[in-house]
């Protein structure tokens, strides 16, 4: 396997080692050899025998081997960094290769020998010393990733945010339906949902435990490198259907390095927010039509950031430090929407602070030249404090007595410990253990557990009686103790044997959670209307109409006792075991064979496993084809299958003893917001949602966890999805790089729940599409087994696709720049977007409930299903890049031109069916009953419009201070585009009422914001 080295009398010396850094950069393909190191390979030509040292002085690492009778030799399991590279033959030195650049799983082929290699002697006679010029493309890979670096991140005007940072790889989107607190979007993956993703820091899984939305952060400085794989991963990963997120973090070297920094995001400096407006109904002329929905001009706030950070030699050569540790606050305030005068009217101004410490800390010993043992602490913790005021939409003016307030503190630390032994030439030995722990606290203002929750807007009040009770704006709070912990082992073995290079590999992590929420008291009164003569409150659930024996029933007047409480304490167990072959079948043409097997087991808050999938068997295979010899242009194709595990949270409700019931009465009085005078209204029991007497629950939570038996269907399959691409890349020029890919993904088996009336108004975990076998509990105890067929399920057929082309042209960093263009052409369509339900955003995010959506729950809601899902966006361009004016003055940008996410139009089922939810959840457009009123398909009402995102920066790093100090400013949304992300999609409020919010714009992007950094390192 050859490669092409371009003389330095050809490029000029700063030409060939600017190469060298940005070639391993930001790369197009690479091999998923390690999630925490590289490795560097190559061929001595007619020199067997010969050995290679590949060292690093500045963290004591040596390691010599034995070039191999066919001339070839790799070294594994590098920690990222540059290294010298040095062949020796019969101990004296013959040729160096200086400066060679390592990053996360990439292969830097270092090659020594024959007629192509300009820099070296043909004959291997003598000494040579080469600045090295990498080859361009990596022709020991077959999947597709981003590789950024820490000099990127920094160089790059950005958000410092690991979240952000991934969207800069090619067909990532972020979410708008979902959102981390100070992260923006979570990013989607190849068209799937937000929680199909998997997140490592150092080789531990650090996704939510709870719900799989977002990931453990850490001070964006402490980051060394930052792998994003987006596709064709090998089998040493899983667990994701999405993308891979995979974070190294720096290290001590032998010298000593101290530094200090502080960023400030100014109020004065960032860009008045758009107001939010009623949308043009036609319906509302005069009253919401065009008014003020939502005051934003004054959400505003300032965020600063002061981190310092440190790293040497305690022993050097062999026992290094590492630490960073930062402090960020924010402060602002915001206005609540005027959908809800009474709330706003107290409720309305918020003023808010955010506190965030974190901090990384990292030793590395290496205990002999053989054998190296390092040990992360990571902490990431949150506090927010809000105080409410009341806000007055009529002159925007807002109070100054507080009324309501919370006070939220989350987050917890991470320790990580990993030992790497190389034990032969050819068998290296890795080890980790791991163990994280979040504690989650919410504290609201004033809050009185022994007050009931009153909710009682002014319309469904009756004149004269005071309402207004002890707890009306405390709706839930967390249960006290909330917290999620996760603890888990992993280790690699990896064997060369002749043309193959094997590894096998081994993990188990559980991930246990203690959740949930409730009302203040347990339980709430919840104060409505009826229509004069109307013949139920709730007839889907058999609640008939108020009588006159309550005094107020005869005017419609009711209210209902509601208790919610959903506190469990759950857990997941994942394992897997894989074996990876890497065949070097030829010296242009390596295959590579992987095979992962995986179990996953879920269990309630009784301790009971409810769900269970072993022996899934998960294929890997690609291939790279080096076309002429020289790593100058690969061919590439691989194909896989991916499976995912559902996270803790759908315990809470499916599996666990939720409490979600509602007693409806009439009254004669109020005291303080306690209804006096009750009389039930009765309960028609025959229809199945009685948890006994006048007691009724839509999903039948009534207090009791289910029997594990009868909460999933029998051998349920878990989440998977297969994957193939076939790619090209070309280093055309000695500084340009081009390529092409095609990616087609299918969604073959999801988990939800359903509740088709097939099962008699049982809900069970299921997955969709195909047949599935139920235990149900009969009346007098039993159980009996019954299998359904999708026919008979009446749900239809599983479908998400994706396809996509992608091309990109890179400018390695010379000649004073580093640039990079990417398009993205893609479609996304189906009936399910998978574990999540972006479509169901009404300006609060997407369903929330991973793996538990609405969807599925009855084939009315399938129905019209098909078609563009959420996270289709059929453009994509993005690019970015930095130029190095002199030693200076340094500017960088970035840009991204995405067309908008397809629109829906959903309202009520054309018939009141037994059994259907009551709401705008159809693919229905118009009301029940008019001319209007018609079938509309998922995707079928235009696009939200194109996003433009430019971002700019310049830096100044001034020679006379021998370039320790920066000044580097960032404009983010340089052109103030406040684009709309999504629409409310929900055409009616009622069967017979247009809603106010129809088409409402929502999810806006953020304003202007500049950015000043003074950092000084010594």
């Amino acid at each position: 396997m050859n490669s092409r080295t371009y003389p330095a009398s050809m490029l000029g010396r700063r030409t060939v080692l600017a190469l060298a850094i940005g070639l391993a950069s930001v790369s197009g393909s690479a091999l998923a050899q390690s999630n925490t190191s590289g490795s560097i390979f190559g061929t001595v030509e007619g020199q067997p025998g010969s050995t290679v040292t590949v060292s690093n002085p500045q963290i004591g690492f040596s390691r010599t081997i034995t070039v191999e009778s066919d001339g070839r030799y790799r070294v594994t399991q590098l920690p990222p960094g540059n290294y010298t590279v040095t062949l020796q033959r019969d101990g004296a030195t013959v040729s160096t290769r200086d400066n060679v650049s390592v990053t996360i799983s990439n292969g830097s082929d270092v090659s020594f020998g024959g007629a192509s290699k300009a820099s070296d002697a043909s004959t291997l006679e003598g000494v040579s010393v080469t600045a090295t010029a990498l080859p361009s493309i990596d022709v020991s890979s077959v999947d597709t990733r981003t590789v950024l670096t820490a000099e990127q991140l920094n160089k790059l005007p950005i958000a410092r945010d690991v979240l952000a940072a991934a969207q800069l790889a090619p067909g990532v989107i972020a979410n708008s339906s979902y959102t981390v607190a100070n992260s923006g979007g979570v990013p989607s993956f190849g068209g799937s949902a937000a929680s199909e993703n998997a997140y490592f820091i150092n080789g531990y899984a650090v996704t939510n435990p709870l719900t799989a939305i977002g990931t453990t952060q850490l001070p964006f400085d402490a980051i060394d490198q930052q792998q994003v794989l987006t596709g064709g991963y090998g089998a040493e990963f899983g667990r994701s259907t999405g993308g891979v997120i995979n974070v190294v973090t720096k290290r001590g070297t032998n010298d000593f390095h101290f530094g200090v920094y502080t960023i400030w995001e100014p109020k004065f400096a960032r860009a008045e927010a758009r107001n939010s407006y009623y949308p043009d109904t036609g319906f509302y002329p005069n009253s919401t039509d065009g008014t003020i929905y939502q005051y934003n001009r004054k959400n505003t706030y300032f965020r600063s950031t002061y981190g310092a950070y440190a790293s040497g030699a305690l022993i050097k050569d062999k026992l290094f430090f590492y630490v960073d540790a930062e402090m960020t606050k924010r402060e602002g305030q915001a206005v609540a929407s005027n959908i809800t005068s009474t709330s706003v009217a107290r409720t309305g101004w918020n003023e808010y602070q955010y506190k965030i410490p974190r901090w990384t800390a990292k030793v590395d010993w290496n205990i002999t030249d053989n054998h190296h043992l390092e040990l992360t602490g990571v902490s990431d913790k949150s506090e927010y404090t809000s105080k409410t005021y009341g806000f007055n939409y009529a002159d925007d003016t807002h109070g100054s007595t507080q009324n309501s307030g919370v006070y939220t503190k989350d987050g917890g630390d991470l320790y990580i410990g990993k030992y790497t032994g190389y034990i032969t030439d050819d068998f290296t030995v890795s080890a980790l253990y791991g163990k994280q722990k979040q504690d989650h606290l919410q504290l609201p203002y004033n809050y009185n557990n022994a007050c009931p929750f009153i909710s009682a807007s002014q319309q469904v009040r009756v004149p004269g009686f005071n309402y207004a009770g002890c707890q009306a704006y405390a709706s839930s709070v967390r249960v006290p103790g909330a917290q999620d912990k996760t603890h888990g082992w992993r280790v690699d073995l990896e064997y060369r044997i002749g043309d193959h290079d094997v590894k096998f590999g081994a993990d188990r992590q559980i991930a246990e959670s203690y959740t949930g929420t409730s009302l203040p008291g347990g339980y709430g009164w919840y104060y409505g209307k009826v229509a004069t003569g109307a013949t139920a409150v709730d007839a889907p659930h058999g609640v008939g109409a108020p009588g006159p024996a309550g005094g107020f029933g005869t005017d419609g007047y009711y209210v209902y006792r509601g208790y919610t409480t959903t506190a469990a304490r759950v857990r997941t167990e994942q394992e897997s075991q894989y074996v990876e072959d890497r065949w070097q079948l030829t010296d242009r043409v390596l295959l590579s064979l992987g095979l992962r097997n995986e179990q996953f087991s879920n269990f309630n808050g009784d301790g009971e496993k409810y769900a269970a999938q072993r022996h899934q068997l998960a294929p890997r295979l690609g291939f790279a084809y080096d076309v002429f010899g020289d790593s100058t242009l690969k061919v590439y194709a691989n194909a896989g299958r991916y499976h995912l595990a559902m996270p803790n949270n759908v315990a809470v409700r499916a599996a666990s003893g939720s409490l979600g019931t509602n007693e409806y009465f009439t009254y004669t009085g109020v005291v303080d917001g306690i209804p006096q005078g009750l009389a039930p209204i009765a309960v028609n029991q025959a229809l199945g949602y009685s948890c006994g007497g006048n007691v009724v629950s839509t999903n039948l939570e009534c207090g009791t966890a289910p029997d594990p038996r009868t909460v999933a269907a029998k051998g349920l399959k878990s989440h998977f999805q297969d994957e193939y691409i076939a790619g090209i890349d070309h280093a055309f020029l000695p500084t340009w790089n081009w390529g092409a890919k095609i990616t087609w993904r299918k969604l073959r088996s999801a988990i939800d729940d359903t509740c088709t009336p097939v099962l008699g108004g049982r809900c069970f975990l299921f997955n969709p599409g195909q047949a599935n076998t139920f235990n149900i509990e009969e009346d007098d105890g039993t159980f009996s087994t019954v299998t359904y067929t999708r026919d008979q399920l009446n749900l239809g057929k599983l479908k998400r696709k994706y396809y996509a082309l992608d091309l990109y042209l890179e400018h390695p960093f010379a000649e004073k720049w580093y640039g990079r263009i990417d398009y993205t052409f893609s479609r996304s369509y189906g009936n399910t977007e998978g574990q999540l339900a972006s479509d169901l955003d009404t300006g609060a995010g997407g369903q929330a409930d991973v793996s538990v959506t609405q969807d599925w729950d009855l084939p009315q809601l399938m129905q019209g299903a098909n078609g563009r899902l959420p996270n289709d966006h059929t453009h994509q361009i993005k690019a970015f890049g930095y130029y190095q004016l002199n030693d200076d003055w340094r500017f960088g940008a970035n840009a991204q031109v995405i067309s908008g996410r397809p629109r829906n139009c959903t309202s009520f089922y054309p018939t009141q069916d037994k059994g259907l939810y009551k709401g705008s959840f159809y693919y229905f457009c118009g009301l029940p009953g008019t001319a209007g009123y018609e079938r509309s398909n998922r995707g079928t009402h235009g696009s939200a419009p194109w996003l433009y995102l430019v971002n700019l920066n310049v830096a100044y790093t001034p020679t006379w201070l021998d370039k320790n100090l920066t000044f580097q400013f960032d404009v983010l949304n340089v052109l103030n585009k406040q684009t709309p992300t999504a629409y409310n999609s929900r055409y009616a409020s009622e069967r017979d009422v247009v809603s106010q919010t129809y088409n409402r714009e929502l999810n806006y992007t953020d304003p202007r914001s500049m950015r000043f950094t003074v950092r000084y390192d010594f």
